[in-house]
């Protein structure tokens, strides 16, 4: 009988360990196939109810076919002579060819500019075969030049092009930054050359089933997918597993010193870990579906996507971790196994600290508040207007560069004019009162002619008339966007029906719907995050507490962001959906470190009380908390090596935020609060009348095991 306990012991281990690895090949061949279902096209992602996209559907009725204007550029130091005008019209032949059918319509002739020095074709692409859109532009550009002439390839088109091949290799250098930034940290944090390979196997087994689960979802059309969901998705996966890992990890050791069986050990550390590993799994689950409450689709995307990948986390550090580490045992942490009955090492670094916040909570609290307010005051000077596509790339592009050509010798937005859709009646009114608005160079009907604005007649369907109104400023300009606002404000004047589209409306409707989503789902986040600490921690007070500290935390990093952007990085803005997102995102994670924090207090008050419980509680899990800390902000900090502005803004924002967190909120903040709030921080549990065992009259060793 003992020799068949015995066998159950590392059988059952070894046969979990044994599917995960042998799942490990067909998941990962069924996740790789989910940059085959990625739906990038912006316009996509506007909710039916956005004007800009009513306008798209109303116009299907003119018979026109919706296109990405890309706009091949010659510019001269002087006016262009015949021989270079020949010479330009052979470009744009080839141009045609190496587009091919990606082009939804015929380009347009050579347009010379009012000066002469300079010419524009506009090629019109598909915005259905934007996957060919990055190698058409690389031929374009390596056409050759035209003596005399600089030659450029801008227009919506290009800069979207640029965008898209800032996330090339996201798959790839994205993930293996990571993986090496982590497997560095876990290296130096347990000085084991076994250990470290065993949390990032986890890591990398929950990265592979995540995806592989989003695909499915994706192919069946339940979630929607795009390049950067994709990879905020794959980080948050690597940060969480490594967390929950490392939280698993420190508990297994502690228990390893005071059990001689292995299996003894393990089994105490799930049930001691499994709880909070769980509760802040589901916090960060239930977090970022709130991003389903979002009326932009690459939102409500990236919701959904990070759920799935931090359950697959949660799994993984519940079964697979165990398993290798009760199979291996204590030769896990060679050279440096933890003996059965050697003394308990939390570190002599956060056992200071604890007795500096036990012996002055006041002053501690006092100073951290004082610092964070400070941080905070700064948040509203956050700019959260977007970014113009031509400049999403650090560092810059050609198409921004050949926009800003593009703007000295021609009107900038003559390649994406602003759609108003009128009733027929009113359209000369209407055209009038577009013509008046400052920033729009000029207005004409559309009158079904192979290029609008033509002279004749318009054309009418169903009562309605389409007018193509050319815009002064480049169309993805802040300027450009003022003017769409000013332009829909002037024509409702005129006719309360008539309805202003294109690509500039969408941009600013992109923007309008962002910031509604800001002021939708933070509140839900935060009411959802309170309800789940409220029953995990079976109190009201300490929730309440912990989210508060984690507002204030967000709203520093924000202030921090908003100076280092502006003044450091020289950012030009940023986007209310990376706002969103990275509020989210700290919100959720903020309030794990705070869950590892009170939960091992909760334990410990049950015997010393609340104020005596959290000193401990901090000694014990600061290593633990402030390495993952450490793993999460470099897993994101992985973000900024892509030459996108925004995933870079989010990697400070996210990492910052978490080392701000970490260091000095959970570390700082909270057990001040809670050393001087007392016990009544458990109210209304029974903890909230104090410890069920009398206190030492010294203050215990805040080292010493509950």
């Amino acid at each position: 009988m003992p020799r068949l306990l015995n066998v159950s012991r590392w059988l059952l281990p070894a046969i979990i360990a044994l599917l995960w690895l042998g799942l490990a090949g067909p998941l990962g061949s069924l996740g790789g196939g989910l940059s085959s279902v990625q739906e990038n096209d912006s316009a996509a992602f506007l909710p039916d109810s956005a004007e800009s996209t009513r306008v798209t559907e109303l116009q299907r009725g003119f018979q026109t076919t919706r296109a990405l204007p890309v706009i091949l550029l010659w510019e001269g130091d002087q006016r262009l002579d015949a021989e270079q005008l020949q010479q330009i019209g052979d470009r744009i032949e080839r141009a045609t060819t190496i587009a091919g059918t990606a082009l939804a319509g015929d380009p347009s002739p050579a347009i010379p500019s009012q000066d002469g020095a300079a010419v524009q074709a506009i090629l019109p692409f598909s915005p259905d075969l934007t996957d060919q859109l990055p190698d058409v532009i690389a031929e374009l550009r390596g056409l050759p030049g035209v003596d005399g002439t600089t030659a450029y390839v801008t227009g919506p088109g290009a800069s979207f092009s640029d965008f898209a091949d800032g996330f090339s290799g996201i798959d790839g250098l994205l993930l293996l930054a990571a993986f090496g930034v982590v497997l560095l940290i876990l290296l130096v944090v347990y000085r084991s050359p076994i250990l470290p390979f065993l949390v990032i196997g986890t890591a990398g087994l929950a990265l592979t089933a995540s995806m592989a689960v989003a695909y499915l979802l994706a192919k069946a059309g339940w979630i929607a997918v795009n390049g950067q969901s994709q990879g905020i998705s794959s980080i948050l996966v690597v940060g969480a597993a490594t967390d929950y890992g490392l939280l698993l990890v420190a508990r297994y050791r502690e228990e390893l010193r005071e059990e001689q069986s292995k299996y003894t050990a393990m089994r105490i550390a799930l049930r001691q870990s499994w709880a909070p590993i769980v509760a802040s799994g589901a916090t960060v689950i239930l977090g970022v579906l709130c991003l389903l409450f979002s009326d932009l689709g690459s939102n409500r995307g990236l919701g959904p996507i990070s759920a799935v990948s931090v359950a697959m986390a949660v799994v993984a550090a519940l079964t697979f971790l165990p398993a290798v580490l009760v199979l291996l045992g204590r030769a896990a942490f060679w050279p440096f196994r933890p003996q059965y009955g050697s003394e308990h090492r939390h570190g002599r670094g956060w056992e200071r600290v604890a007795q500096i916040v036990g012996r002055r909570p006041g002053r501690v609290l006092l100073w951290t508040l004082a610092g964070l307010l400070i941080a905070a005051a700064f948040a509203p000077t956050f700019s959260a207007e977007g970014i113009p596509l031509s400049q999403a790339v650090r560092g810059g592009t050609e198409s921004a560069t050949g926009q800003q050509a593009l703007e000295r010798h021609f009107d900038a937005g003559g390649a994406s004019p602003a759609v108003i859709i009128t009733p027929e009646d009113d359209w000369p009114a209407v055209a009038e009162a577009a013509g008046g608005v400052n920033g729009v160079a000029s207005v004409a009907p559309f009158t079904g002619a192979e290029r609008p604005g033509q002279p004749g007649e318009p054309v009418v369907v169903d009562g309605l008339v389409r007018l193509d109104a050319t815009l002064a400023e480049a169309p993805d300009s802040d300027a450009a966007l003022n003017t769409v606002r000013d332009l829909r404000t002037a024509i409702r004047d005129v006719d309360p029906e008539a309805l202003v589209g294109g690509t500039t409306a969408s941009d600013l409707d992109t923007r309008e719907t962002g910031a509604r989503d800001l002021r939708v789902i933070v509140p839900s986040v935060l009411l959802v995050i309170t309800i789940v600490l409220a029953l995990l921690l079976r109190s009201i007070v300490a929730p309440l507490l912990l989210v508060a500290t984690v507002v204030l935390s967000v709203g520093a990093t924000v202030g921090v962001a908003a100076l280092v952007f502006e003044n450091v990085f020289a950012f030009p803005g940023s986007d209310p959906g990376i706002l969103l997102v990275g509020f989210v995102f700290l919100v959720a994670l903020g309030i794990d470190y705070n869950i590892f924090l009170m939960t091992r207090a909760r334990e410990e008050s049950v015997e010393h009380g609340a104020r005596d419980g959290v000193l401990r509680a901090l000694a014990v899990t600061g290593g633990v908390i402030t390495s993952a800390g450490l793993v999460l902000a470099a897993t994101f900090g992985a973000l900024a090596i892509l030459p996108l502005v925004l995933l870079s803004e989010l990697a400070f924002l996210v990492g910052f935020g978490v080392l701000l967190d970490t260091f000095v909120v959970r570390s700082l903040l909270v057990p001040a609060a809670v050393a001087l709030i007392g016990d009544k921080v458990w109210w209304p549990s029974k903890l909230a009348k104090g410890p069920t065992a009398p206190k030492p009259e010294a203050q215990p060793e805040l080292a010493s095991r509950s």
